[in-house]
């Protein structure tokens, strides 16, 4: 790119976004965002310039680096992370997966408590979402009540790393594997997070992320499917790209792979385009060039992201611990090495104040927070508008005791160390007006 232009984006961006000194109580500090500076810029420029927009030489070595970070072999970047799961769960629905395809009144075991999207594809799928508990110290699925709802219509196990803090892999592949079931990984909130020396996302047979602004990294929108397995990627490629028979690289005409042989059963005339062979029911779920020029400039920030998130929890929990009289904090998963998310506090059964007390105090501050996600997704409104198809399995005590009690806070990369102390005060401050 010409040197003029990068200059003058670096000059842009040190006018426009370069950080002002952080003035307390005045600025907001946000629960998440995006972390960026001129080089993102300079990427985004450069796929504009190229005239090409749609996906190409970026999306390529965006797919190529990210799957060699996750240590998988497949990677297909899509438009979210909503649309990662799915199309992932449309992926283990094709009659390409013969016995092991999911269909219509099949069971899922997942969480209630989470986000609307995890499950909203099983629904779409005619597919009966299981809702099981989870624990309080960690927030992931709790073994027991998972093991307990396993019945013969069980097919797989679709689990969000909940707050970047890595569910139970150990047994819950050896629940999946015992059991012949699918493992779906959500690891929308977690990139970055390790357990047993492996970064999420390369356990389950499929995996999904979310680069939203407000995640760990970001193409400002966008999100990606990994997995291990060709024929699990070759069918989600197929479903992206408008359910197409042969993989096409975007913008040429020579096929890429010998297809998902369905070709022989289809009714089209001899030597049709090869271009134009749907065998499975698709979208059209591609990230732009420009998208994936901002994701690969993120990407090779992400370690120092990663390390920023585990200092910000660090440093709050060190300092909030006097406070477990009142809250109970994240304890990370046994043989995990959490990529945190956010911070979450869930106040204590013998808590003298309420949620809403410490909440409003803190917006007063101009410290953002936010929910435990959608709390219990059987209790949101488009669960009884449209009179959804679930169970549950056990209680879902805590599930409905974070929905009450539980809110979070920011440690994302872009909270400074003066805005984490401010924090801090706030919450002493608090503590001290309330509680004492």
């Amino acid at each position: 790119m010409d040197k003029r232009i990068v200059q003058l984006i670096r000059e842009h961006y040190y006018k426009k976004f370069s950080k002002r000194h952080f003035k307390f109580g005045k600025m907001p500090i946000a629960a998440s965002g995006k972390d960026f500076n001129w080089h993102e810029m300079v990427a985004m420029t450069e796929a504009v310039l190229d005239g090409w927009w749609t996906e190409g030489r970026f999306a390529d070595q965006f797919e190529k680096d990210f799957a060699k970070y996750i240590g998988r072999k497949y990677c297909i970047t899509t438009t979210s992370g909503s649309s990662a799961n799915l199309l992932a769960i449309a992926t283990l629905t094709s009659y390409h997966l013969g016995k092991r395809r999911l269909v219509a009144g099949d069971e899922i075991i997942t969480l209630a408590a989470g986000f609307p999207t995890t499950v909203n594809p099983l629904i779409l799928y005619q597919l009966v979402p299981v809702f099981v508990d989870i624990d309080l110290e960690t927030c992931n699925v709790n073994i027991n009540q998972l093991k307990k709802a396993i019945s013969h219509k069980t097919k797989a196990v679709f689990l969000p790393h909940h707050f970047g803090n890595p569910f139970n892999v150990r047994e819950i592949k050896k629940i999946c594997k015992k059991n012949n079931l699918w493992l779906i990984e959500d690891c929308c909130d977690a990139l970055g997070s390790k357990y047993d020396g492996r970064l999420v996302g390369s356990f389950g047979d499929i995996a999904t992320f979310s680069f939203y602004a407000g995640h760990h990294m970001t193409m400002g929108e966008g999100g990606a499917v990994v997995s291990g397995d060709p024929l699990l990627a070759s069918v989600a490629r197929s479903i992206r790209d408008w359910g197409r028979e042969y993989w096409f690289k975007t913008g040429e005409d020579t096929r890429r792979d010998k297809g998902l042989g369905s070709v022989k059963k289809g009714l089209l005339p001899q030597a049709y385009d090869h271009k134009f062979i749907f065998s499975e029911i698709g979208y059209n779920l591609k990230i732009t060039d420009i998208q994936a020029a901002l994701g690969l400039a993120q990407l090779k920030k992400i370690n120092k992201f990663t390390l920023i998130r585990k200092n910000n929890f660090k440093f709050l929990i060190k300092n909030l611990q006097k406070f477990n009289q009142f809250f109970l904090f994240l304890k990370p998963e046994q043989f995990s090495d959490p990529a945190w998310f956010g911070f979450l506090i869930t106040l204590k059964p013998d808590c003298p104040f309420a949620r809403n007390d410490i909440i409003n105090y803190l917006h007063q501050r101009n410290i953002v927070t936010r929910m435990f996600l959608a709390g219990n997704l059987i209790k949101q409104p488009y669960f009884q508008n449209y009179r959804i198809k679930y169970k549950t399995s056990g209680n879902l005590r805590n599930t409905e005791y974070v929905l009450l009690n539980s809110f979070w806070v920011g440690l994302y990369q872009g909270i400074t160390n003066d805005q984490r102390k401010y924090i801090v005060r706030s919450l002493e401050s608090f503590i001290d007006y309330f509680a004492n």
